[in-house]
């Protein structure tokens, strides 16, 4: 018996760890360490584990702060829409769970070591604000997913400061290649938000967290969601400058998978099926950011 609790438990913990959304935190990674090769043929190989490492370690512990402090708030309670939390069905105390969120900042820390040694003082601050955002992500006097600004802190973190970072560390220079590359990346990774929060619209309203969804109603966020799936094709225009065609043009063929997405979203009201639309929106942010790599290899 005590065999079966301890495997439930491990599962559930996996769970909290919301494997649908690391995407958010493998990607780029991948993509900042793609383009610094093939841009400037410069590639280290101990950054690419270090930032995958760290920045995974990151998000896991982000989302674990979040399951303990959204508990407590009253954000998530028994009869939310989205997967099981551990705080929210008392698999582990509140305080435990945000232990084990402050487990993995640490680790983060330590896989950021190397990457100072590197890149000196610049990447030291990155990090130490990295930490602290996911901290200040659902605690604090002014939790970011409380007030609305979780959208704008996705963009930020896991798009441009994530992609620019990854290829100053690889080829020690800062480009707007990478700050256009991490807008991309940002906007698909603010997909993944938007649509949990509509998801859980009105258990967030109920609990006074203002998020993005909860500001802009049902059909505001849809449009939010939909503007966000978007905007990375748009920003594709820039590639055509340097005549970068392929990279340009190939991520186009991830439309296949994002205009059903959003579409179904417009025909869908907030409710779990929106759980497998998380996991089409990572998707969508994988393939997307694949494509642009291949379309590097043509440079």
């Amino acid at each position: 018996m005590s065999n079966s609790v301890s495997t439930n438990k491990l599962s559930l913990v996996i769970q909290a760890f919301r494997p649908k959304t690391l995407s958010a935190a493998i990607v780029p990674v991948l993509l900042g360490s793609a383009a610094s090769y093939m841009l400037f043929k410069e590639f280290k190989s101990v950054v690419f584990w270090c930032a995958l490492l760290g920045a995974l370690f990151i998000q896991i512990g982000t989302n674990l702060v979040n399951d303990a402090a959204d508990f407590l708030k009253g954000a998530d309670r028994h009869d939310r829409k989205g997967p099981q939390r551990l705080s929210q069905i008392g698999a582990f105390s509140p305080r435990t769970v945000m232990w084990m969120g402050t487990a993995f900042f640490i680790l983060a820390a330590l896989c950021g070591i190397p990457l100072v040694m590197i890149g000196g003082w610049p990447i030291l601050v990155v990090g130490l604000v990295s930490i602290l955002m996911g901290y200040l992500y659902t605690t604090g006097p002014f939790p970011l997913a409380y007030i609305g600004a979780g959208d704008f802190f996705v963009v930020i973190f896991f798009g441009v400061v994530a992609v620019s970072t990854t290829m100053y560390l690889q080829s020690g220079i800062w480009s707007p290649e990478g700050i256009v590359l991490g807008l991309q990346m940002g906007f698909l990774s603010t997909t993944l938000i938007a649509i949990n929060n509509l998801r859980d619209i009105k258990e967030d309203e109920r609990a006074g967290k203002r998020t993005m969804a909860v500001r802009l109603g049902v059909n505001g966020a849809k449009w939010e969601i939909a503007l966000v799936t978007y905007l990375p094709y748009a920003l594709c225009s820039y590639w055509l400058l340097p005549n970068y065609n392929h990279v340009a043009v190939l991520p186009f063929f991830a439309l296949f998978i994002a205009m059903p997405l959003v579409n179904r979203i417009f025909e869908t009201d907030p409710g779990p099926e929106y759980n497998k639309f998380l996991a089409r929106a990572s998707l969508h942010t994988l393939v997307f950011c694949i494509l642009l790599i291949v379309g590097f290899t043509f440079i």
